[in-house]
């Protein structure tokens, strides 16, 4: 990992397309309902996944008929005993190769190297074989490579220099590829998709070496796995629609390919004989059919690979997919691990991922991937305890919080200093003492009799020990709008516990709160929280650990109702017109900027809302700041796992807010904030950052407030 984020040719290449991919993926889906694409891609692939043994036996059907032969493997040593059996018939030597994520997969080339020689041909593909690497992309295998190191590749092959001239290396690999092209025995390729309905294998190239492996070669294999199987020739649409735009931001790749059946070719180089070319169909499980009936790891079958869940996922956008250490990289890289490997191997891929949801907006077959990383973990954690500092902490500390009282005021140096998360010093006093004396001064609106309403504020840890002032800051505005709060006994949200795994704490912790607040709740407006992950988990997380206990679920669904985010209720508020004050500006506007935290903006689907409630501030200048909602690299627990990734993506955040010029940077995270103080601090930057709920209050101070 060190050596990757060290790596100034990887940190370029992947950062050049990190940044230009979203806006060519936007251009390509022009014109294009992407919701309605995705849907239309999810029905198909759960039709595939319910009905996958149906499909397959008709799949055979048509392959047979159309004069293919069709085998089935079970794994990767199968696969390859059915194709030595077949190059054996034929005296073959030598087999060339389209990519084939399936056939990378099982090791296919190692498989078979005692009794072929193997030659990918797709030009990334090729380069990596030169130097025995595994892909680095589902789609760009090559991406973590520079040019120069490329050149270096080419002139070792060829004995003689090679400059780092990219057209004049394409030209060098046709030329060398060509050759083998034309005296092959076999030809491997993949398929992108498979239909049940008329046995036709579909192939999305740009090099054109696909279809040059599947036509110029007297034999030619199809290694699919199961789930590449649609049920009609129709369902190719919104597939073809979507595959090349997720993957490389294209209207449609150069070639398409669709095989029904074994075509003529040459028998062979210099012999214009036309004879009928063999077939071979291999339909690979390797995990694959315990995954597609798994209940809830299913919809990892729907996967296209297009890999635009790589393309946007920050770690990915650091480390390259080397560091994953297997065939797959990314979040749906530790997902398929799991099944075609094993949950082992996955253990510590699956750790990479930060949880950000980057990846859920831009999939196309609309696969919750940070959802089930959470289920993976939660598995995986059943077999494979984490640390046992951590688990210790969650297990036996945060569900007492007369022990984490003590615990905050005697070791937070300590933890500190040797978990290195810059966490500022408790404060003098938790909001958990301040609010039992905390004075109310509700304001009476004109149109209002009258109190308005009850809130209870759910205000968790990190308001709770480092910062107070939110929740004092958010008493005051929620009291100008007419809301008397209230403060039910609380402690840990089991966050800490979820995101690592540990369910049983997470029950264990969310039940203790669920009595506290159920207790009250319809005599509730609502129930705000100034942190969105614990909005997160109020809304979401403790239904799902409730689920199959109706009596609770109950509880949790009628919580979940009353539960909003403080930026959202403040921008009601707004709309209602029960926040107002002189309407007068400040003698020098100040210029804002704000971070987008991870669960507000893609779990709690937060906007326009910030925008909207800070613009509508006299002489308060909104910027929209450059990536605004990429991750800042906290994560709760992550900063302390990996804090070389986290600082890496703390830096990039920092250059963002700087490059805004903004002077004040609101969050609405608490986690965040600390992250993105302690960075601007390190960086010597006099930018402050506020939660928004202190710059709201701030602005009542100064008499400014205007909305």
């Amino acid at each position: 990992m060190r050596e990757a984020l060290d790596s100034k040719p990887l940190r370029s290449a992947l950062g050049n397309f990190a940044r230009a991919y979203p806006q060519a993926r936007e251009t390509a889906y022009e014109g294009i309902d992407f919701e309605s694409l995705r849907e239309a891609i999810e029905t198909i692939k759960i039709n595939a996944a319910e009905n996958v043994e149906a499909l397959a036996q008709r799949f055979e059907q048509k392959v047979t008929e159309q004069g293919g032969k069709f085998y089935r493997a079970a794994d990767g040593e199968a696969s390859a005993s059915i194709i030595k059996k077949i190059a054996r018939q034929h005296n073959a030597a030598l087999c060339v190769k389209s990519k084939s994520m399936a056939s990378e997969e099982i090791h296919l080339n190692h498989r078979l190297k005692d009794i072929l020689k193997v030659v990918e041909t797709d030009l990334g593909e090729w380069i990596i074989q030169q130097i025995d690497e595994r892909p680095s992309h589902m789609v760009m295998p090559a991406i973590h490579l520079s040019r120069e190191e490329c050149a270096e590749i080419f002139s070792n092959v060829l004995g003689t220099e090679v400059k780092p001239d990219i057209p004049r290396m394409v030209k060098l690999a046709r030329q060398i590829l060509r050759a083998e092209f034309l005296v092959a025995d076999i030809g491997i390729t993949g398929c992108n998709i498979a239909v049940a309905e008329t046995g036709t294998m579909v192939i999305f190239t740009n090099e054109g070496n696909g279809r040059l492996t599947a036509t110029l070669p007297p034999v030619h294999i199809v290694l699919l796995g199961y789930e590449k199987l649609v049920s009609r020739f129709k369902d190719i649409g919104p597939l073809a629609n979507a595959l090349p735009r997720s993957a490389t931001c294209q209207f449609m790749t150069s070639y398409v390919t669709m095989i029904s059946g074994p075509c003529p070719t040459f028998k062979g180089l210099g012999n214009d004989e036309v004879v009928q070319k063999e077939l071979h169909v291999i339909l690979l499980d390797n995990g694959r059919l315990q995954l597609l009936k798994d209940p809830v790891f299913k919809t990892i079958g729907q996967c296209i690979r297009c890999a635009s869940c790589l393309n946007v996922c920050p770690v990915y956008g650091l480390v390259g997919g080397q560091v994953y250490g297997d065939i797959y990289s990314g979040g749906i890289g530790a997902l398929l691990t799991a099944f075609l490997r094993s949950p082992q191997h996955a253990e510590k891929i699956q750790e990479l991922c930060l949880n950000c949801g980057k990846c859920r907006e831009f999939c196309p077959a609309k696969i919750n991937i940070p959802e089930l990383i959470l289920e993976l973990r939660s598995s995986i954690r059943k077999k494979i305890p984490p640390p046992f500092l951590n688990k210790t902490i969650i297990d036996h500390l945060l569900h007492h919080k007369r022990m984490v009282d003590i615990s905050m005021k005697i070791g937070a140096p300590a933890i500190r200093y040797l978990r290195r998360l810059p966490v500022p010093p408790p404060a003098p006093q938790s909001f958990n003492k301040i609010c039992k004396n905390l004075k109310q001064e509700i304001k009476q609106h004109p149109d209002q009799e009258g109190k308005k309403g009850t809130i209870a504020f759910f205000y968790g840890c990190l308001i709770d020990y480092f910062y107070p002032e939110i929740g004092e800051s958010m008493v005051r505005l929620l009291n100008r709008s007419g809301y008397r709060v209230v403060f039910p006994d609380q402690s840990c949200c089991g966050a800490p516990a979820v995101y690592t795994g540990l369910e049983k704490s997470a029950k264990k912790m969310a039940g203790k709160n669920l009595q506290q607040l159920s207790t009250d709740v319809d005599t509730y407006d609502y129930i705000v929280t100034a942190c969105p992950t614990g909005t997160v988990m109020l809304t979401k997380h403790w239904q799902h650990l409730f689920e199959n206990d109706p009596e609770i679920f109950h509880c949790t669904e009628m919580v979940a109702e009353k539960t909003v985010d403080f930026i959202r209720l403040i921008h009601m508020l707004q709309k209602q017109g029960l926040l107002y004050g002189k309407r007068t500006s400040s003698a020098k506007e100040i210029k804002v900027t704000y971070h987008y935290s991870c669960h507000l903006k893609r779990d709690s689907g937060i906007d326009a809302e910030p925008r909207e409630v800070v613009s509508a501030i006299p002489g308060v200048q909104w910027i929209e700041m450059d990536e605004a909602d990429r991750c800042c690299g906290f994560a709760g627990t992550y900063s302390m796992k990996l804090p070389e990734i986290s600082s890496q993506l703390l830096k990039q955040k920092i250059e963002n807010i700087e490059k805004s010029g903004a002077e004040i940077l609101l969050v609405d995270c608490p986690g965040c904030l600390t992250w993105l103080r302690h960075g601007l601090e390190t960086a010597n930057s006099n930018i402050r950052v506020l939660h928004t709920a202190v710059f709201l209050a701030e602005g009542l101070s100064r008499d400014t407030k205007s909305f």
